[in-house]
């Protein structure tokens, strides 16, 4: 979570619930995975703690009217009608969404949907972005040649700004020379990284079958592309359109229609308009990015707003009506993918 994020966060959390109300808009919101506790910060990322989580939902519950994503039209078209609605979402397709997040919002009534990465449902390979952190935790103090670093990375006890400077360099990478860095940083760990894996049960996938049982639960079924990696401007355009169109046709035969599509990571850098254009051209009728803002008619549908809900964050009532305030910058993005 960046600076400015933490501070908007704060500044919102002040501000009178009232004024909130007055201002409210329709909102999308997202988690990933709970899990009942989470030890280690370093590489536990996507992650509520299940108490946390659950005070988290009774808030949407006692404030918001949490609608089920076929909604979003009806929305779209009249989002002053539908001041106080929010969908919730969560991406990836932790298995701890069956067993945790799935029996909670259950319990309290509340709709929501799932955007699984098809590819790690498939072979329930860990998240790349997880497999890096491992390394940048757990390797031994030294300097490390990586393939597609132009230094070689050096990590010492103070580590963590090295560790986010090179996740953001990874990040930006095509995803072919991606996977190849990630596999020469695990060779650092290669003796502790299948104990590692096992130590870290939460970063574990669905299977088609847990998919299935959610969906028979009521939850709308979406997809998060197939690999989970970004899909920018240096991905090649056969990757835009495997991203796009394979999760799409992989849960149509698992599980049923596919309406709907969460770019990851989904913020501005991670997504180009090949991108959108490629989920758009795939058949999908929406998709959501992960930059902060509410729900107005005349978006592109194809690049929706999205919040993520803090790893503690459980007063949503004065926080989510405010996130209208990022709609300028989620339509200069739009503009700037639409040439």
């Amino acid at each position: 979570m960046s600076r400015i994020g933490d501070i908007a966060r704060g500044v919102l959390r002040r501000l009178p619930e009232g004024l909130s109300y007055r201002v409210a808009r329709p909102a999308a919101l997202t988690f990933h995975g709970v899990e009942r506790t989470t030890d280690d910060a370093r590489v536990q990322t996507n992650h509520h703690e299940a108490e946390v989580f659950y005070e988290i939902a009774k808030s949407l519950k006692q404030n918001f009217d949490v609608l089920p994503l076929k909604m979003l039209g009806h929305v779209l078209n009249e989002p002053r009608r539908y001041a106080r609605a929010v969908f919730l979402m969560s991406d990836d397709g932790y298995a701890n969404t069956l067993t945790l997040a799935g029996d909670i919002l259950r319990q309290l009534g509340l709709p929501w949907a799932l955007f699984v990465s098809t590819h790690h449902i498939e072979t329930r390979e860990r998240n790349p972005m997880f497999l890096a952190r491992l390394f940048f935790a757990f390797a031994p103090d030294g300097r490390y040649p990586v393939p597609h670093f132009e230094k070689p990375i050096v990590l010492s006890r103070a580590r963590d700004a090295v560790t986010e400077a090179a996740l953001a360099h990874l990040k930006a990478l095509p995803q072919n020379e991606a996977c190849e860095a990630v596999r020469a940083m695990l060779k650092h760990v290669a003796s502790d990284v299948d104990a590692l894996i096992a130590r870290f049960r939460s970063e574990m996938f669905l299977t088609w079958d847990d998919v299935l049982a959610l969906y028979r639960r009521g939850v709308e079924i979406g997809a998060h592309a197939h690999v989970h990696w970004a899909m920018h401007a240096r991905q090649s355009r056969q990757f835009l359109r495997e991203q796009a169109e394979r999760p799409r046709k992989l849960i149509a035969d698992h599980i049923g229609e596919c309406r709907f599509f969460a770019y990851p990571f989904g913020n501005v850098g991670d997504v180009s308009g090949e991108a959108w254009r490629a989920v758009r051209d795939a058949g999908y009728e929406y998709a959501f990015t992960t930059l902060s803002g509410s729900l107005e008619t005349n978006m592109n549908p194809f690049l929706l707003p999205r919040y993520t809900i803090g790893p503690r964050e459980t007063d949503l009532a004065r926080v989510v009506p405010l996130l209208r305030a990022g709609n300028p910058r989620v339509r200069r993005f739009q503009r700037s993918l639409a040439k």
